[in-house]
């Protein structure tokens, strides 16, 4: 079965790392893969997924409007290499790919990573009025699909598949982590607080910095680090260096190999106003980091508080230092709670898992 995933970049993000990390586990007999992304200076995963015996293209469109625009050229390229079905990632190559359904009645697919009431009302209500024009919908948590059928009441088919990580090659890699550590020059005995986050508003890195600040203040020697770029970049590295943290928290950029940073990092934090099922917080769990979140979206179906990591509330995001400093005190509790969090998402978050239910899926309800 030809498959084609339509994505709108292939940037660093959650969705798109996990295509490429289900590429890996896929069955190459009974599927061949394509990718058509449009924004053509994200294509930090295209050398990943050609690795993996993916055919991967550029439809260049520099704006959501440009992407509609573009539906004519991947109908041609569908009709070209004969696909059978269409799985879209992310609102505007959803939109793009329910136009495709009805012009040409192959089987579309739509990823949703999101709560509805979390998008721009635009957005939104594009997403309510079109929703049906398609095959099926993917929820990636039960709070995802939850807020579907609130906000959308659709017709079609809606399926939680849960997020997954793929556990074999996310192990963590001690002489990694001190290469790096000692690369970048944080004490191999300093405690590193980590996190990896496309630079949007919903992420509160500037929060993240005030919960860091507060708790170096009483614990010096403790380093962060936060991996990734993002449209904020520029706002957030200045909030850094006003806050005086610039020293203490290194800004590495964007980085494809995360596991060496994963290695170096004793506890990842997240300080998010809203999530789907973050990719990154299960690839930390995975390589024994001990977890402290807010309890956003799907979050709270990863993490059982004070079984495989620290939760607090969306909205009292200043109590994630109390954990923070409990861990810093009993440097044996992060080790323990960071092989809780990776049994957590051996046991219950395996992309094995995900990737059986997602090609069972594509047999289903692709073209026969």
């Amino acid at each position: 079965m030809k498959v084609l995933h339509l994505i709108k970049s292939l940037g660093r993000g959650g969705a798109e790392m996990l295509l490429q990390e289900t590429l890996k586990l896929h069955d190459k007999k009974a599927f061949e893969f394509h990718y058509i992304y449009y924004l053509p200076w994200k294509d930090q995963m295209v050398p990943g997924l050609e690795q993996a015996g993916a055919k991967v293209k550029n439809i260049p469109a520099r704006d959501n409007i440009r992407i509609m625009l573009k539906t004519g050229d991947v109908i041609r390229y569908i009709k070209e290499h004969r696909i059978e079905l269409v799985h879209c990632h992310l609102p505007w190559a959803g939109f793009a790919g329910r136009l495709i359904h009805k012009r040409t009645g192959v089987p579309v697919i739509y990823t949703e990573h999101n709560k509805q009431e979390r998008y721009h009302f635009v957005t939104k209500f594009i997403n309510k009025t079109t929703f049906n024009w398609q095959t099926k919908a993917i929820a990636v948590s039960a709070d995802v699909e939850e807020s579907i059928r609130k906000w959308i009441r659709p017709r079609i088919p809606v399926q939680t598949i849960l997020n997954g990580v793929n556990t074999d090659h996310f192990v963590r890699n001690p002489e990694a982590g001190r290469q790096l550590r000692k690369e970048y020059g944080i004490d191999e005995h300093a405690v590193l607080i980590g996190t990896i986050a496309v630079f949007r508003f919903q992420k509160r890195l500037k929060e993240w910095i005030d919960v860091f600040k507060s708790l170096h203040a009483k614990n010096p020697s403790v380093r962060g680090c936060v991996v990734g770029d993002g449209i904020l970049n520029q706002e957030i590295r200045d909030y850094l260096k006003q806050q005086g943290m610039e020293p203490y928290i290194l800004f590495p950029g964007l980085k494809t190999d995360v596991i060496p940073w994963l290695s170096a990092m004793d506890i990842f934090m997240m300080s998010s106003e809203f999530e789907g099922l973050p990719i990154a917080l299960l690839e930390s769990m995975s390589m024994e980091c001990a977890v402290v979140c807010t309890d956003a979206g799907g979050i709270k179906e990863v993490i059982r508080d004070k079984q495989d990591g620290f939760l607090v509330p969306v909205e009292k995001w200043t109590e994630l230092e109390t954990h923070l400093q409990y861990l810093l005190n009993h440097p044996d509790e992060t080790r323990r709670y960071g092989k809780l969090a990776r049994q957590r998402v051996v046991d219950a978050f395996s992309l094995k898992q995900m990737v059986r239910q997602l090609e069972d899926l594509y047999k289903e309800t692709g073209h026969k």
